[in-house]
């Protein structure tokens, strides 16, 4: 479909998007099996035409996120017990909420949630980095998703070493201490270095320790490779581009090359220790503006991946590479810098044909958030993705952020989702 019948598309269906419950007008009240909400049942609702039937497979994903302990653990230092009683907890949101699948965040910063030969435990946990938790937190997600009927994703952020520039808070043993020449300083963090065939070498290895340990649906990288841009700062990569960049037409090239061989490593790792384990990518949802170049999307977005995060994520999708993509398309329909409604066509597009499974990532944290434009503020914001993209077959299932607000729903955003789209249970994509 070429890019103005797309957009014509995407204006007519905005026009047919549902302003009101699906049930409104209905005098059926709550039926067994109807959602379950923040506050109780939601009433059920009638199945959006093309949305899949009763038993149909579809991703149906929420992000857990460890870093910063954004999502879980609610704090560092817990008790053991009360760390696993909490991961239980959103295990059973999870289920509650009629979804299928949870991506853990098992490695934020160069660390780990399971005991790595390559990496201190995360002071996420404890308080304190390389301090041991006394339990094994990714055996255990594993096992309690496993036994619920849920999927575990394990998700691994592959160059992000401290939310600081000090290595001297790094525990003594830590990688990034006994190989100084491996990390770049920027933007008030440390990165490991994308263009050193040992980082990409070592990252894999830490990637495939839990991999070969754990029983995992799948391995889920973020949309940080190269960090995003930060003003008046350098990422200095220059010693590794003298020595590993001469074949290239320039350092931009060198670096989405540097990417594109993790990608590709770390694939055909997963395929030869863990046969059938999935490789997903959640990247910044747009690849480039039509602007910049004609293959791109209609938006006016300020970050590109392909030339700010050096991520060639259509790339990917159209060579195979990878098992499935989750643009994170978080912005709301009508946005004009980033219209979600245009992005969903363009990565529909991007799919077609291809091997690689297509879902979309889900703002649902900007849901009833402070300072978020008044789209967010109506609770039917998210369900309308939801039925917008259910007019695009590649689109095989939505992945939202994050867990916290699946728990909490503080606008019964999710809610409206579960009574609009997820009335009956459904297996995730095969």
């Amino acid at each position: 479909m070429g890019r103005m019948s797309r957009r014509s598309f995407t204006l007519a269906a905005l026009s047919t998007l549902a302003t009101e419950p699906a049930w409104a007008g209905s005098a059926a009240g709550p039926a067994p099996g109807d959602a379950v909400g923040a506050d109780g049942p939601v009433p059920g609702a009638h199945p959006v035409p093309g949305h899949p039937a009763r038993g149909a497979a579809e991703m149906r994903g929420v992000w857990l996120a460890t870093v910063a302990n954004r999502d879980w653990p609610s704090r560092p230092g817990l008790p053991a017990a009360t760390q696993r009683k909490e991961l239980i907890a959103h295990l059973d949101h999870a289920v509650r909420r009629r979804l299928n699948t949870v991506v853990l965040q098992v490695r934020p910063t160069a660390d780990a949630l399971w005991p790595s030969p390559y990496e201190p435990w995360s002071e996420y946990l404890t308080g304190a980095q390389g301090r041991h938790p006394g339990w094994d937190p990714l055996g255990t997600a594993v096992r309690e998703a496993h036994a619920r009927g849920l999927r575990l994703h394990a998700w691994f952020n592959p160059y992000r070493i401290a939310e600081h520039t000090d290595p001297g808070r790094l525990v003594p043993s830590h990688p990034a201490r006994r190989h100084p020449d491996w990390v770049v300083p920027y933007g008030g963090r440390m990165y490991y270095n994308p263009g050193l065939p040992e980082v990409r070498a070592f990252v894999r290895r830490a990637v495939l320790d839990a991999v070969a340990r754990y029983p995992v649906d799948a391995v889920h990288f973020d949309d940080y490779f190269y960090p995003y841009p930060v003003a008046g700062q350098t990422f200095d990569d220059d010693d590794a581009y003298d020595r590993h960049g001469g074949a290239f037409p320039g350092r931009a090239a060198w670096r989405r090359d540097n990417i594109d061989r993790l990608v590709r490593g770390t694939a055909a790792d997963i395929r030869r220790v863990r046969p059938g384990t999935r490789f997903g990518i959640s990247p910044f949802g747009v690849w480039r503006n039509a602007a910049t170049d004609a293959r791109g999307s209609e938006t006016r977005a300020g970050v590109q991946t392909y030339d700010d995060l050096y991520a060639d994520t259509r790339k990917w999708v159209r060579g195979n590479w990878i098992d499935y993509v989750v643009p994170q398309l978080y912005w709301h329909i009508g946005y004009a810098a980033a219209d979600y409604a245009e992005l969903i066509a363009w990565w529909a597009e991007v799919a077609r044909g291809s091997r690689t499974r297509l879902y979309a990532g889900e703002a649902l944290y900007k849901a009833g958030a402070a300072g978020e434009p008044s789209e967010w503020q109506d609770p039917v914001e998210l369900s309308r993705h939801l039925t917008l993209a259910a007019r695009h077959p590649q689109v095989r299932g939505h992945v939202f952020f994050a867990a916290k607000e699946v728990a909490q729903d503080p606008v019964g955003a999710m809610a409206r989702v579960v009574a609009d789209h997820y009335r009956w249970p459904a297996a995730p994509p095969g």
